[in-house]
């Protein structure tokens, strides 16, 4: 069993790391108070290509393994997940689902744009009754023929203002059940599609996050994705992939945090002698270490398995259920290393504890993941 990463894989990960030191990292503060998306910092993303990673080169792509995009995905996330959210959307959902399940018309449309970062997009599957239980969709696509009908609301649409694309998850024949669910690409300029006001959340502030609503907007059939009845499929299929993301984001947050307490347990003094001498703190660092390379491991295992076309729903489930939690744990604990400093904004960390938050909830709750891997082990 080797270890060891490519060349190319370490030079992946250590640009993520001098681009979020050097480019992220100032202003994150503000953005995240004013929640203000980070519009320039995501166009200097897409020219360094991590806007379409994993994307091949005939769309304009970057056409590397999942395990880079992990390893960038973690530096990114360190300084900024609003950012790494943005980036993993597009990158887990959006560009992969189109190019794994969309029709050659539908890749040569779209994935050169979204790659390049002349666009990004979004995906609606979440509703106002329809969260954890994606069975259940409210939002209908009624068949007209040579166009559907699309209604419904959409909820905590990330990139939900600024993507040019929606993937849209919604009800085809109620009487069908999931089998009567499809995948529709919808363009922003549709008429009768609106998008609501930003969110006002805890963490990730500066990410745009709405609700979307469709009244009566015309979707032509070219833009449904594959064949009728595939669009349940095709979600949970892609939320794999997106767990992976969204896992090494939770690992980004947890190791930024780690990397601040320690630096700072390393210079703060208590009782004569730096912090880090002192066996209380010690112990929580050693634990946060720990964590971290667990976490760390199970999201390169996932990534591995999705590389050699294995079936990857259990690793991704673990990794994504297991870093969520530990960047919980991991921050709440850095907030206590720092103390009265923890508590202020200018030393990132609680930042980082608020940001860790989501994790648990989007892309599948923690709940959820263990679901998943409990039927995975029953079998």
């Amino acid at each position: 069993m080797d270890f060891t990463l490519s060349t190319e894989q370490k030079l992946i990960r250590d640009t993520a790391r001098d681009f979020a030191q050097n480019e992220l990292l100032e202003g994150v503060v503000e953005r995240d108070e004013n929640k203000q998306f980070p519009k320039i910092q995501i166009q200097k993303m897409a020219e360094m290509g991590f806007l379409g990673m994993m994307v091949s080169p005939k769309y304009g792509g970057g056409g590397m393994d999942t395990i880079s995009y992990v390893l960038a995905m973690e530096e990114i996330s360190k300084v900024d997940a609003s950012c790494s959210v943005i980036m993993s959307v597009n990158n887990s959902l959006v560009c992969w689902g189109i190019e794994k399940y969309g029709s050659e018309e539908q890749k040569e449309k779209y994935l050169h744009r979204l790659s390049s970062g002349e666009i990004i997009g979004a995906f609606c599957l979440s509703e106002p009754e329809a969260g954890s239980d994606a069975t259940s969709q409210r939002t209908t696509a009624i068949d007209k023929g040579d166009y559907y009908l699309l209604n419904g609301t959409k909820n905590w649409i990330t990139n939900g203002s600024s993507a040019s694309i929606y993937l849209v998850i919604a009800q085809t024949d109620i009487d069908k059940g999931h089998k009567g669910i499809n995948a529709f690409i919808v363009e922003k300029d549709t008429p009768g599609l609106t998008v609501g006001p930003k969110e006002n959340k805890l963490g990730i502030r500066s990410s745009d996050t709405t609700s979307i609503m469709f009244a009566d907007v015309k979707v032509p059939k070219k833009n449904r994705i594959q064949e009728d009845g595939f669009g349940f499929k095709f979600a949970m299929k892609t939320l794999e992939g997106g767990r992976i993301g969204i896992a090494s984001q939770a690992l980004g947050i947890a190791s930024g945090a780690y990397e601040l307490s320690l630096k700072y347990a390393q210079e703060r003094k208590a009782f004569g002698k730096e912090i880090i001498k002192h066996q209380a703190i010690a112990f929580k660092l050693a634990d946060m270490a720990t964590e971290i390379d667990c976490g760390r491991l199970l999201c390169l295992k996932a990534a591995w398995h999705k590389d050699n076309n294995m079936n990857y729903a259990l690793s991704s489930s673990m990794a994504k259920l297991y870093c969520a939690e530990k960047a919980m744990k991991i921050t709440t604990e850095a907030v206590q290393i720092h103390g009265g400093y923890g508590f202020v904004k200018e030393y990132h960390v609680e930042r980082l504890m608020r940001d860790a938050k989501i994790t648990q909830i989007y892309e599948g709750t923690s709940e959820i993941q263990k679901i998943v891997i409990s039927r995975s082990i029953l079998k």
